[in-house]
């Protein structure tokens, strides 16, 4: 297995069924990107872009952020995809993958939860029906 130093970038709408080697499979519709693992061993990784996961920066070349761990893969490999080119990055421990899954966890409940309860609104007494002509001339005599 030969380890991917780079990614071509092909913009699609659906990803195809077979991947090819080296390519970086771009679905802005479906939000997805996806590739074969830049390792070699020709797993399919797929990244959702989401404001709690991927975030794909285009500026003619292609970015990932953050970094792809593969950790449900046998190679576990781990890599940023910056520039089209692959960086290697240092392999995870089972904790820290654990403590990534959590906080990833969290911020995507955080996310997607729902508004905190607006307090209820203030309540208005109805209008007081305007007083009569005899009424109001009582009150006034009265002050």
């Amino acid at each position: 297995m030969t380890r991917r130093t780079s990614l071509r970038p092909a913009f699609v709408q659906y990803v195809p069924e077979t991947l090819e080697e080296g390519v970086l499979y771009i679905s802005p519709e479906n939000r997805t990107v996806a590739h074969l693992c830049c390792c070699g061993c020709r797993s399919e990784v797929m990244t959702p872009l989401d404001p709690t996961q991927w975030r794909l920066i285009y500026d003619g070349r292609i970015s990932l952020d953050p970094s792809v761990g593969s950790w449900n893969l046998p190679c576990r490999s781990h890599y940023w995809i910056r520039g089209n080119a692959v960086q290697w990055a240092e392999p995870w421990t089972d904790a820290r993958i654990a403590a990534a899954r959590n906080a990833q966890r969290q911020r995507t409940a955080h996310h997607y939860a729902p508004p905190q309860a607006q307090p209820a609104a203030l309540e208005v007494a109805p209008p007081k029906p305007p007083k009569r002509l005899w009424e109001r001339l009582l009150a006034w005599l009265a002050r």
